[in-house]
């Protein structure tokens, strides 16, 4: 049941779109900006289980996160490996990964910016799907409760529960999903917490029962957090199956589509969003498109706590299409218009000092 601070902001929220859609323009209404305005630095999820720090995988540099701070940035998304964190299910931290972790949270902070965790797996540990044994809804849960534990309460956290699940049904993933909530909750933590769907949690594919047992836009309702402090994460690329695998933008318009429908869904339902992956790459027609999409979010700011473009880090492949790692020295195409929405301001988002539990 959501609590009496969650029910405030919902009406601060729809009073704000009220008196918004009936003053003229230029009303003199204080603007603020979309609460998280990030990116994704790549780096620590590469690799297998026994990878080699520095070897085998990476955790962002303080080169890196400088710049993208220097740049209106306010958020990281982090992703890193669960195997590698957690060695075996349902026991203790590996203690080297867990520090090489806080460290790099603590170099983000340092810079004033947001985490959001994101242990990027897929649904999966090794080679086994969430759900099934040994990796199962309470593995999961004890996963989340540990880590939860060590990060609980602290400013400037999000707990992102997992990156794109994939083939798992949708009422399967809402149990794994609920019941990493349930352990996040029990051991004190009152963090925000970013809730992805299945299917990748793509926006074009929401409303589309694509596994049988019901589309994410059905299922997912079901979510259950004693603190009503969650958001949705949509992920959306523009290419033509909406993977961001490919060097071209020929799916802008069922992009653009699908941001729009999961913008009147989050609506509907009283539900907030986040855009935790999209990317393009930096030619003239897809810096039209990703222009777009920042303008869905900044038009319905009212649903949309914020978004995470995918992505960057020294070890990103140069040649990446989507990548906005500096090189050479040199901005990518892509960071001219990712800068300007950092900074760009809307009077209909909600104070960031608004988006706190309730209780």
């Amino acid at each position: 049941m959501a609590g009496p601070n969650s029910r405030l902001l919902r009406r601060l929220l729809a009073v704000t779109v009220t008196v918004a859609s009936l003053l003229p323009a230029g009303n003199g209404l204080a603007a603020s900006q979309l609460c998280y305005r990030g990116i994704n630095l790549s780096g620590a999820e590469y690799g297998d289980r026994d990878g080699v720090p520095g070897v085998n995988f990476t955790y962002p540099s303080e080169a890196t996160v400088r710049y993208f701070a220097a740049r209106g940035m306010n958020t990281v998304r982090l992703p890193f490996r669960w195997e590698r964190l957690q060695p075996v299910l349902g026991q203790p931290f590996d203690g080297a990964e867990l520090q090489r972790l806080k460290d790099t949270v603590d170099l983000i902070q340092k810079h004033g910016m947001t985490v959001v965790l994101d242990p990027h797996n897929f649904g999966y540990y090794d080679k086994t799907q969430l759900t099934q044994a040994p990796a199962t809804d309470l593995a999961f849960g004890d996963f989340w409760a540990r880590l939860a534990i060590e990060f609980a309460n602290r400013k400037g956290i999000l707990f992102g529960l997992m990156n794109e699940p994939h083939d798992i049904k949708a009422p399967d993933w809402l149990e794994a999903a609920n019941t990493a909530i349930r352990s996040i909750r029990t051991v004190g933590a009152r963090n925000l917490i970013l809730v992805p769907g299945t299917n990748w949690s793509g926006a074009h594919s929401w409303s589309t029962d694509v596994l049988g047992g019901g589309a994410n836009g059905t299922v997912m309702l079901g979510v259950k957090d004693p603190l009503d402090f969650y958001a949705f994460e949509f992920h959306q690329y523009l290419d033509a199956d909406s993977s961001g695998t490919h060097p071209v933008c020929d799916g802008s318009a069922s992009a653009q589509k699908g941001l729009t429908d999961v913008t009147s869904w989050l609506r509907q339902n009283g539900k907030r969003g986040f855009l935790g992956e999209f990317g393009v790459p930096g030619t003239e027609s897809c810096l039209d498109g990703l222009k777009t999409v920042f303008g869905i979010m900044s038009d319905n700011s009212d649903v949309w706590l914020g978004w995470s473009y995918w992505a960057a880090g020294e070890w990103w492949p140069p040649q990446e299409p989507l990548n906005v790692q500096p090189r050479d020295g040199k901005d990518r195409p892509q960071m001219k218009v990712i800068t300007a929405a950092a900074g760009r301001k809307t009077a209909l988002a909600p104070s960031c000092a608004a988006v706190k539990p309730a209780g």
